[in-house]
């Protein structure tokens, strides 16, 4: 009777919160490249009229192809439509293929030009099987962890950036959304207890760790918003709308270490209420340092999933630095290194202190509000002596 009323309550304030998300995002977003008379559409490729195919093989300027629409007002009719030569827009045409096109319509004339491959049936294909594999493998759990992921999203995009875009500290977005989705994910895996408890305040306090960590480093380098390659149309939205474009590299840093951070929160969490349940004898200086124990296996696996992603995704970067073997001082002073160095210190020092306030917070709650609180800093040095 009592879990149902937990979900009862739950479910009402999510539908609260979906309320506000509603009312939250009636804003009137501002045009910054006029997009009168243009348009996206589906199209189908019937013949390739003039080809671009040279005789080594490789595609060299424009591919003239005769398409059907396939969406719009002019669907269901062909016309002509021109395929750039490029990696980042335009396509290999053949016939039979499905295209994006973008049609541009200025009075009697228009203009159909090819933007990309259809990709949207692959990507919600793959999305399919990976929500399906998810659910397959993890069962009832599996089901619930689909919903979080499917809120986390929701919150990104209605919350998090409409927050930035009316003018809201970006760092204060972040710590919004990290707390909301973390509540949410932990409640949906979890229940609410005390093990849900201690998981999204550790969480939490290690996401602001990170940020912290990440706000002193770029003042220590001179590093900000503005040291990123879009800051011509950030510049430009900061003046429209006031965004604060000077804490965004802070605040995506903060997302961005908040999975790994979650991970482990809710392990270290729930292993030292496990051990509670078993040992109910141990004090909460037994309990810290079992926290402390399993936290140091988990922190040394995220910290290296952590900087891994950060490094993978600057995989180019890298390969480029690489290959045209820049002297050292050029690459410990580049801007777009050291931010990737920032992101990776910072957001590990977000996971290793999450380590010892998990520990601490859990082992006090789970051991009972009577006990006296362990000395932090004694049982540290203790545990870090031992360790040696």
């Amino acid at each position: 009777m009592e879990k149902k009323i937990q979900w009862a309550v739950f479910a009402v304030i999510i539908a609260a919160f979906t309320l506000f998300l509603i009312q939250f995002n009636q804003v009137d977003i501002a045009s910054l490249v006029s997009t009168q008379g243009r348009t996206f559409e589906r199209a189908k490729i019937i013949k390739v009229l003039k080809d671009n195919v040279q005789e080594d093989g490789n595609r060299v300027g424009q591919q003239t192809v005769f398409i059907e629409l396939l969406t719009g007002p002019k669907k269901g009719q062909t016309a002509e439509a021109t395929s750039n030569n490029g990696y980042l827009f335009g396509a290999a045409c053949r016939p039979g293929m499905k295209v994006i096109i973008i049609q541009s319509i200025s009075g009697d004339i228009s203009l159909h030009t090819v933007y990309s491959v259809d990709r949207e049936w692959v990507v919600l294909g793959f999305l399919v099987i990976f929500f399906g594999v998810v659910c397959l493998i993890g069962g009832k759990k599996g089901v619930l962890t689909c919903i979080g992921l499917i809120f986390t999203f929701v919150c990104i995009i209605w919350l998090y950036l409409p927050m930035i875009y009316k003018g809201y500290s970006p760092f204060l977005a972040a710590i919004v959304v990290a707390a909301v989705t973390t509540f949410v994910t932990m409640y949906l895996l979890g229940g609410w207890s005390g093990k849900t408890f201690c998981a999204v305040i550790g969480t939490v306090g290690g996401v602001v760790i990170a940020g912290i960590s990440a706000f002193l480093f770029g003042k220590a380098a001179y590093l900000n918003g503005y040291n990123t390659p879009e800051i011509e149309s950030l510049l430009v939205l900061q003046n429209i709308r006031g965004i604060q474009v000077g804490e965004l590299l802070f605040s995506g840093l903060l997302i961005s270490a908040l999975g790994a951070v979650m991970d482990v929160a809710m392990a270290i969490s729930s292993t030292v209420f496990e051990i509670h349940e078993q040992m109910p004898e141990l004090d909460r200086k037994g309990l810290f340092r079992s926290g402390m124990n399993v936290g140091r296996d988990a922190m040394g696996t995220m910290v290296n999933t952590l900087i891994l992603a950060f490094v993978g995704s600057s995989a180019s970067t890298l390969l480029l630095t690489y290959a045209y073997e820049l002297p050292y001082l050029q690459i410990v002073n580049s801007s777009s290194i050291v931010i990737e160095i920032m992101q990776g210190i910072s957001g590990s020092m977000g996971i290793i202190l999450t380590v010892p306030i998990v520990s601490l917070i859990a082992s006090f709650v789970a051991a009972g509000r009577r006990a006296e609180i362990p000395d932090v800093s004694a049982t540290l040095t203790e545990y870090l002596t031992e360790s040696k």
